[in-house]
């Protein structure tokens, strides 16, 4: 492959918002052709966030040299859930109930994908949850046909069900969570109130509360590089499959109910000795555990705090569940992205997940590099999926021809030189090699997922 170019503008910008030393940015190469075709700089937003993890990754092993991000193994990456092969079965990305409906005024966006979410969709409703499934996608089309677009919406909210309205770019530039979002950081790095150093010792210990895309894709980045993750879900709320078997390569998986006074204990001991712990849940909804980012560093000073969510923590959506896929509904990406005739579109992978997770991942190792130095103590990290699409609509530059990258409607790739094949105890997987590559660093992840919470809540 010919080089494209060193260091683009938008990975210098993100490198020196996490205090990054420019010298860095002197090794770091893009090679191939980009993909991700789009009218929005998807391929630009995919390079930049790789790119910037990866230097990051660079200089937390200490490994001066060329840092290389290949735009083939990028565009793999960001499509990982839908090239990830298990036994040779293709898996499954989203449920019937999950995507757009045509409503009274416009469009709704709705997110099924894991059964509670699914109930609470048919309850808020009043749809018969027992129905088969292309009776229940009529009915719930016939409903949604005769609300607005907001009002439905805020109906399945109520309900604790997952919706937004399909808006266009200024609609949610009004929006007053759309201006929230558009006031703060890409990147939110603040130092933990009476906070200690405490760099990582031999081995990164990293406990894992996170799910879905973006927040497991961060750890399992960490988890390449060497940390020891512990992934800890409940065992009343379990990740889908396919989604672990994707993002759980690296990984150790344990299941403690934080309700027990018995695994509280243990979820303590853990926290006790950890480096970092990742979140991935709406904010507030882990405070009750004692797991708000002052409380933590209070028990544990040193901690790097990371917290991901869908849109941020201030505004009136600041306490709300989301995905990817409802953000890019609700700020005007479906829009942008629509193929025509009206109907909305999307990008061509969850690229706020993704990037999200590389960022965050990038946020952590500059804030332990910075503690290895003395440079700093305890940080809090705050990312969002809607700050994400914040950058990639407004902050990152066009193509040349005014548009993101390759055109949309362009012809995919072979993904092949980017896969990898090995056993697991899940199956055969067919999975997407990590794009983070620098000069010395691991090719590929040391372990494959193993079975979700079948490991010891201990560490190694």
């Amino acid at each position: 492959m010919t080089p494209v170019n060193s260091a683009t503008a938008s990975t210098a910008a993100v490198w020196s918002l996490l205090g990054g030393d420019s010298r860095w940015l002197d090794g770091l190469r893009r090679t191939g052709r980009p993909g991700l075709p789009a009218r929005l700089p998807v391929a630009e937003l995919a390079a930049a966030t790789v790119g910037v993890c990866a230097l990051a990754a660079a200089e937390f092993a200490d490994a001066p040299g060329e840092v290389t991000v290949d735009e083939g193994a990028v565009a793999a990456a960001f499509t990982s859930e839908r090239l990830l092969r298990v036994d040779g079965r293709a898996v499954s990305t989203f449920a019937p109930l999950s995507r757009f409906w045509r409503t009274a005024d416009g469009w709704l966006r709705t997110h099924a994908n894991y059964p509670h979410h699914r109930s609470r969709l048919l309850t808020a409703l009043g749809v018969d949850g027992t129905a088969e499934e292309a009776a229940l996608v009529r009915a719930v089309e016939s409903r949604l046909a005769g609300l607005g677009s907001a009002e439905a919406a805020e109906l399945i909210q109520g309900a604790g069900g997952l919706a937004v309205a399909v808006r266009e770019t200024a609609d949610w530039l009004a929006h007053p969570q759309g201006a929230a979002v558009a006031d703060r950081p890409l990147i939110l790095r603040e130092p933990a109130e009476g906070a200690a150093p405490s760099p990582p010792g031999s081995r990164l210990r990293v406990l894992d509360l996170t799910r879905v895309i973006a927040g497991p894709v961060a750890t399992r980045t960490l988890a390449l590089l060497g940390a020891d993750v512990l992934r800890v879900d409940s065992p009343g709320l379990p990740e889908l499959a396919d989604a672990h078997a994707d993002t759980g390569f690296g990984k150790r998986s344990t299941l403690l109910d934080l309700n027990s006074p018995v695994d509280r204990r243990v979820f303590e001991e853990l926290l006790g000795r950890a480096d970092v712990v990742v979140t991935g849940y709406r904010p507030g909804a882990l405070d009750r555990y004692g797991l708000d980012a002052a409380s933590l560093a209070e028990r544990r000073p040193g901690l790097v705090v990371a917290q991901l969510s869908a849109w941020g923590e201030d505004g009136p959506w600041g306490g709300r569940r989301g995905f990817d896929s409802l953000v890019q509904a609700a700020c005007g990406i479906a829009v942008s992205e629509s193929p025509g005739g009206g109907v909305p579109g999307a990008l061509p992978a969850q690229a706020l997940d993704h990037g999200t997770g590389y960022l965050l991942a990038a946020a952590v190792l500059r804030a332990l590099s910075d503690q290895r130095r003395g440079r700093a103590g305890g940080v809090r990290l705050r990312l969002a999926l809607a700050r994400t699409a914040h950058w990639l609509q407004h902050e990152l530059p066009a193509g040349p021809d005014g548009c993101g990258g390759p055109t949309p409607g362009e012809g995919g790739r072979d993904a092949t030189p980017w896969l990898a094949e090995r056993p697991s105890p899940l199956g055969t997987l067919r999975h997407a090699r990590s794009p983070v590559r620098y000069q010395g660093g691991p090719a590929d992840w040391a372990r494959p997922p193993g079975v979700p919470g079948g490991d010891e809540p201990r560490w190694v």
